[in-house]
């Protein structure tokens, strides 16, 4: 079971990696659902992380549908994490009509073929998270995990799409589903036992008090190993 922990700075991603932490998600302005980090930022992370890091690729908070200028900037972005050494992404968009946008992943993979991707919570804006995941699912060799809640606000919201989720990934061998949202150690267990996932994403539910200005919680995190890797 992988455990992956939103990280906004360095010293998020020491304390992770310490605390037990498989993967980090590295993201800036959390109270605005996570957007680039800075140029700072990732040359210290990747300068220090021994863990994975997924460096989100997020312009603005005003959606998932972008303009041709949006994609030149992020497209600048992933050259920048590259030139700073950094191989993996948390990015996605969608259509006007609640479609995955393909042009958009195939301008993605053509800059970045050898990047490892996670397909972010764009995902629970489809309007069929089952016909998204198939589109998804033929991308797998660069795609390799979709954050998702099942299309709901929560994890403990959307259980039953999760569910299905799981269980078509496993049928096509496609993307991993990466269960987020509102998951913590208080409900992980139930969830995992419901939902059966193999990789989860906590950010607030890691943290002292849920709140990212915190450190993340040693207790919290020893109580999420217990249940995942044991």
């Amino acid at each position: 079971m992988k455990i992956e922990v939103i990280a906004v700075n360095e010293t998020d991603v020491l304390q992770a990696q310490q605390l037990g932490a498989d993967r980090v998600e590295l993201v800036s302005a959390m109270s605005e659902g996570g957007i680039t980090p800075s140029y700072g930022t990732i040359k210290r992370v990747l300068e220090k992380a021994t863990i994975p890091v997924q460096i989100m690729v997020r312009p603005h908070n005003f959606g998932f549908v972008y303009s041709k200028t949006d994609w030149l900037t992020m497209k600048e972005d992933i050259s920048i994490i590259r030139e700073l050494g950094g191989n993996r992404i948390v990015i996605g968009a969608i259509t006007e009509n609640g479609d995955i946008d393909e042009r958009f992943l195939d301008k993605v993979i053509e800059h970045a073929p050898d990047f490892n991707i996670t397909f972010h919570r764009a995902f629970d804006r489809v309007r069929s998270p089952l016909s998204a995941y198939r589109i998804l699912s033929k991308y797998k060799a660069h795609i390799k995990r979709v954050l998702t809640s099942g299309g709901a606000p929560t994890a403990l919201e959307g259980v039953e799409t999760l569910k299905k989720l799981v269980e078509l990934s496993r049928e096509l061998e496609g993307p991993k589903i990466l269960v987020g949202s509102g998951v913590n150690p208080d409900n992980l267990a139930n969830l995992h036992e419901t939902i059966g996932a193999s990789e989860y994403h906590f950010g607030s539910g890691c943290r002292k008090n849920g709140d990212f200005s915190q450190p993340i919680d040693e207790v919290k995190m020893a109580k999420i190993s217990s249940i995942l890797k044991n």
